[in-house]
């Protein structure tokens, strides 16, 4: 089953909205999605890493287009 891609646009959003909007929707998000998140905080990378760790769920990418930054995660556990 391909449970796609939901996309997490906090483009423009500063410290910590881009973790708040990752926040809510890991609320509503079961074991297998996919979150791309959007962000041109470039304080994301890091913070988006230690939400992993401590969630117990996984980043799959991280990487910087000439506009945004692109971080892929898996939801591993709820």
């Amino acid at each position: 089953m391909d449970v796609g891609i939901k996309i997490i646009d906090s483009r423009g959003a500063a410290c910590p909205g881009p973790i708040t909007d990752l926040a809510r929707a890991y609320r509503n998000s079961k074991v297998g999605d996919i979150f791309e998140m959007w962000a041109t905080d470039k304080g994301v990378k890091a913070d988006t890493q230690a939400w992993a760790t401590k969630t117990g769920n996984e980043i799959l990418e991280t990487r910087e287009d000439p506009d945004k930054i692109v971080i892929r995660i898996k939801i591993n556990k709820r």
